[in-house]
Parts: C-alpha cells; sequence; structure tokens
C-alpha cells in the first residue's frame, strides 16, 4: 500500500480529510522577445541657407567636396586615390552630420537666435569649423568628405556649403550587397545586406536627382582604368592630375582608420587592386533589380 493512501486513511478517520496530489499547470507559452523600441527620428533643425555675401562671414570652408556612395562602394580606394593628390585632402569618414548642438538653457537659445542663429545655423558653424580645421592642418587646398550616410541627408549639406561639389559613385548593387554581407556575415544575412544596402543606393540615387552639375563616376572603371578616370576627375576639380595618385600608399597610408571606411589588405596596399568578376544577370536578385536597370548594370 503506497505512503499516499495510509496518510489518507489516517487523515480521514482524525479529521475527514485527504490529501491529493495537484494538477500539473499548463506550460505558459514563451512570448517573443520585445524588439527594442526605435528611437525617434531627430527632425530637422531650423537654419538659412547662407547668401553669397554671408559666407564671407559664416563659413570659412572653400568648395567642399563630397563623395556620394552607398556603403561597400569603393569610397575609401576613391578618397585615398585624392588624398594623394598635392591640392586635396580627404580624411576618414566623419560622420559630421552626427555632430549636434544643445542649448545650456533658455537664456542661451534667446541669445542665439538674437544673433539669428537658430540650432542648425550652430551646427552649420561647427561642421564648417571642424572640416576647415582638417584642412588647414594639411596644408592643402581643397577638401574632400565621403562618409556614405551623407547621403541621406544630401539637401542639408547642399546649404550648409552652396558652393560645394558632388561626386556620386556607383558600384554594381549586387557587389556593394555581397561585400557588405561579407563585412559581418554573422551581422547580416545577404538578404538582409541587399536591403539595408538599397537604403543607400536609392539615398545617392535620390542625390543625384536633386544635385545639378555633380560628376559620376563607377568603381568598376576606377579599378579598371585609373588613370582614366583620375584625369576626368581632376578636370571637374578643376586640378591638374597627378600620376602619384595612383600609388597612394607611397604618399602616406596613415588615413587608414579601423571602424572609418575600409581598412582592410586590399585599400592597404597602396595600389590600386582589381575588382572582383560583375555578376550575371541571372543573379540579380529581384529586390536590386531595379537599381541595377537604373544604373545601366542590367538592361
Amino acid at each position: 500500500m503506497s505512503l499516499m493512501r495510509n496518510l489518507n486513511r489516517a487523515l480521514t478517520a482524525t479529521t475527514g480529510l485527504q490529501v491529493h496530489r495537484a494538477p500539473t499547470a499548463p506550460a505558459v507559452p514563451k512570448q517573443p522577445k520585445a524588439a527594442p523600441a526605435k528611437t525617434a527620428k531627430r527632425p530637422t533643425p531650423v537654419y538659412r541657407r547662407p547668401t553669397a555675401e554671408d559666407l564671407e562671414t559664416d563659413r570659412l570652408l572653400r568648395q567642399p567636396v563630397f563623395i556620394m556612395s552607398p556603403v561597400r562602394s569603393g569610397s575609401t580606394l576613391l578618397r585615398m586615390l585624392l588624398n594623394a593628390h598635392s591640392r586635396l585632402h580627404s580624411p576618414h569618414e566623419t560622420h559630421i552630420r552626427r555632430l549636434e548642438v544643445g542649448y545650456g538653457s533658455k537664456l542661451s537659445q534667446r541669445a542665439m537666435s538674437a544673433l539669428d542663429l537658430e540650432r542648425g545655423d550652430l551646427e552649420h558653424l561647427l561642421w564648417d569649423r571642424v572640416l576647415h580645421r582638417e584642412l588647414a592642418k594639411s596644408g592643402k587646398d581643397f577638401l574632400v568628405e565621403k562618409t556614405p550616410s551623407n547621403a541621406f541627408v544630401y539637401q542639408r549639406i547642399q546649404d550648409c556649403w552652396p558652393d560645394a561639389r558632388f561626386v556620386f559613385l556607383f558600384r554594381h548593387p549586387v557587389s556593394i550587397a555581397k561585400s557588405w554581407h561579407e563585412g559581418d556575415p554573422e551581422k547580416r544575412t545577404y538578404d538582409e545586406a541587399a536591403a539595408d544596402a538599397l537604403r543607400y543606393m536609392k539615398a545617392v540615387e535620390k542625390a543625384r536627382q536633386g544635385i545639378t552639375g555633380g560628376h559620376t563616376v563607377r568603381y568598376e572603371d576606377i579599378t579598371a582604368d585609373p588613370e582614366k578616370e583620375m584625369r576626368s576627375l581632376c578636370g571637374f576639380l578643376d586640378v591638374d592630375f597627378e600620376p602619384s595618385m595612383l600609388e597612394y600608399g607611397k604618399k602616406d597610408d596613415s588615413q587608414v582608420v579601423k571602424g572609418l571606411g575600409d581598412w582592410r589588405d586590399k585599400i592597404k596596399s597602396g595600389q590600386v587592386q582589381a575588382g572582383r568578376a560583375l555578376p550575371k544577370d541571372d543573379e540579380v536578385p529581384e529586390l536590386l533589380r531595379p537599381m541595377c536597370t537604373s544604373w545601366g548594370y542590367v538592361s
């Protein structure tokens, strides 16, 4: 006879009660992990576009050059080639658009407003001062900035520097997606890399449509015939072509900074390396096909 049965006989005789095993509680289904809340997009601050007269007092930088490119499109190679020019200084990615200004008090905000300086104006002064400082330290004539995310705020950059010049760098969208995936395969699958890189491609294309007078160059053309492409680009920038640009590593290899552009062995070689073979048309996923068509990589 089981212990439970003996116990219940004794309890029934003395108290009229019995002990019963509690029913097994149903398993509570595991709740899916809540996705982290998205940070609200910061609204574009109020600013004014400086007139030609304002530029004399409001801007130190003259005719800056901005490379508008998607991620993994060869922008580090392009900036290294340009940085090897005696008149062009192209530092690592500065992410200048992320520099923000805040007011310490309502009184400081009123004081700046009385000077006709809103928060956006103050940020533009800061951006200009930082980049001009970098250019002045180099001793060169023109600054070239190449942070890929600049494409998302091309209009503000153009408003900040009305005399800015723009270079649009293309690469086959599938090659971009593959390179973006290979850069950190544990962080993003190929499909995720393609979708993320496509955001940059669309931003670059929007900037190209919205800006008049820019210069377009393809990564594949640079790797195939760097001298031809650099001669053409130097013509657009109104500087003489310098053969030493093509062996940028002999000029300066201190500009390669991990996490601020490409820092791998290929770019650190100091010379233009051959690009990967172009994907075939049937390798293009539907997600990237419209951009491939728009940029002339597929018909």
